[in-house]
């Protein structure tokens, strides 16, 4: 095994010989199949592409009709009725710990740049935060973890199955960026989390098929087989993000049910694999601007539903979504209209059954706690509401163009902006960004640029201007918004010059790109 990667401060304590023997056992042993499912994800979208489908899957009816149960929740896992999520850098690492919330989700995938120094720091600060050797100052201020019994349970979220890790080389090939970030913190912190009492949990990002769940398993047993570590003791959530996914929630429980920890509503993703898996498909599957869809549509009603009913139904988790508003000291007013809308958004899940839900903010904890509670009181979840009149079907599923709202220059703007900020924030290091009081990270930069390449190839006429959307519209207001942005603080010419020649890349190109990152990830050193 090779690193081509930097040595920096410490990261010897994090790359040993150990770990990196580790890496590339798994490597060996599982990346051909990782290879194998990525292929067979390209057949499936050219079968889409062609005039597929989706549907329930005739070949797992019994999976779907059988008696089984996933493993109960494991220690530190009872209780997710509030969720934060954010990237592992110190700072985040330190205030999600503290925030109050239930479960903090360490993102080694949307909200973090695979900057080398930040994928191998993150696993320090992980590492560091369990030891308790971690503080932060900034500012005149410093940041230290509160006592033990105080501090949320760390959950994982490994790069997904189509990234690499190409400053880590296994037989001159690089790793998969999945097995990098998931066996890095195994090797480091899995005996530290059960001297806690609590144990090695996951989150597993962009999965399109139980089949990759299956593979994700049988890294599971063989890493715990590896390390010596009881079988079962790893637990994962699976991200509900990606089209094909929500046809086979079931199957995906099924595969990791020794290891499960349930599912969670990613919503924005899941928004981007609708255009993304029926792109070719005009405009039955035509999504109005990114704003005015809300999650009471009635495919992603379906959607969200269904988990709850699923999870339930087999004893799992369902987790809800993302509230991404970042609170203003300087804008009560804002404040008050967004926080109204994230109590609303919290009050439908809750409602709904879902068993707690994410936010992006510390100061969004006590909210998202206090919907949760008036549901919950003191028990750790309502997984016994089975939700036995929820009845979805594929058509509900499938039923994008019943989505109402308009597609304006507003809307078009915004993608625009959107993307452009985000990637500049990306390159430069920072992967979860704070644009117009919203956390932006990859996930919400592919909605923004998969629709504007789905506007341009569907001939699609703005509602308030009655103008085509053309590669030279999007241009003229590509410049337009670049010209706003070099007249705030902080901007930085060599990363929006980066940021537009990418942007016109994964928009405006007539062959679609299947994830922005993967150009943008080639563009890094």
């Amino acid at each position: 095994m090779e690193i081509t990667g930097p040595k920096l401060d410490r990261f010897d304590e994090i790359l040993t010989p150990e770990a990196l023997d580790f890496v590339a056992t798994l490597q060996r042993e599982f990346g051909p199949r990782r290879l194998e499912l990525l292929k067979a994800r390209e057949a499936r979208q050219a079968e889409l592409s062609a005039g597929a489908l989706l549907d329930f899957l005739p070949a797992t009816k019994a999976v779907r009709e059988g008696d089984w149960r996933v493993a109960p929740p494991a220690p530190g896992l009872e209780d997710r009725r509030v969720e934060i999520t954010g990237p592992v850098d110190k700072k985040m690492t330190i205030n999600a710990l503290n925030s109050g919330a239930k479960v903090w989700l360490a993102d080694f995938e949307d909200a973090l740049s695979p900057l080398w120094e930040n994928i191998v720091s993150g696993q320090l600060n992980l590492r560091d935060a369990l030891d308790r050797t971690i503080d932060f100052e900034a500012g005149g201020k410093t940041y230290a973890l509160r006592p033990d019994a105080e501090l949320a349970t760390v959950v994982v979220r490994p790069r997904g199955w189509h990234l690499d890790e190409k400053h880590a080389l296994v037989d001159g090939q690089p790793v998969s960026g999945s097995l990098f970030d998931f066996a890095l913190y195994f090797f480091h912190c899995a005996k530290r989390q059960l001297d806690k009492g609590k144990g090695p949990y996951f989150y597993l990002p962009k999965l399109e098929s139980h089949l990759e769940a299956r593979l994700w398993n049988d890294v599971f047993t063989r890493a715990q087989e590896l390390l010596g570590i009881p079988y079962g003791t790893i637990r994962a959530t699976v991200l509900i993000e990606t089209y094909p996914a929500a046809f086979e929630m079931e199957e995906i429980l099924y595969e990791l049910r020794d290891h499960s920890a349930g599912l969670n509503a990613g919503r924005w993703d899941y928004l981007f694999s609708v255009i993304k898996k029926f792109r070719t498909r005009g405009r039955e599957f035509l999504l109005p601007e990114r704003n005015a869809v809300t999650m009471t549509a009635p495919f992603m009603r379906a959607y969200t539903e269904l988990l709850v009913r699923t999870c339930h139904k087999r004893g799992a988790h369902a987790i809800g979504g993302m509230a991404a508003f970042i609170p203003s000291r300087r804008n009560p007013e804002v404040n008050a209209v967004a926080l109204e809308k994230v109590r609303a958004d919290k009050t439908r899940e809750s409602n709904d059954g879902f068993d707690g839900s994410w936010v992006a903010h510390p100061d969004l904890v006590p909210i998202c706690r206090e919907v949760f509670d008036s549901v919950l009181g003191d028990r750790p979840h309502q997984i016994d509401r089975l939700r036995e009149d929820v009845d979805v079907t594929p058509a509900d599923l499938l039923a994008v163009s019943d989505t109402p709202g308009d597609i304006t220059e507003a809307g078009l703007r915004s993608n625009v902006d959107v993307g452009l900020r985000y990637l500049a924030s990306w390159m430069g290091g920072q992967g979860a960004a704070a644009i117009h009081n919203l956390m932006e990270d990859a996930a919400t930069a592919e909605i923004s640029r998969s629709q504007v390449w789905q506007w341009i190839h569907n001939d699609i006429t703005l509602a308030d201007t009655g103008e085509q959307v053309t590669k030279e519209l999007v241009e003229r207001i590509i410049a337009e918004e670049l010209s706003r942005a070099t007249e705030e603080p902080g901007y930085d010419e060599q990363l929006f010059e980066q940021a537009t020649a990418l942007f016109k890349e994964v928009a405006l190109d007539d062959d679609f790109t299947d994830f922005l990152t993967l150009p943008a990830y080639a563009r890094m050193p």
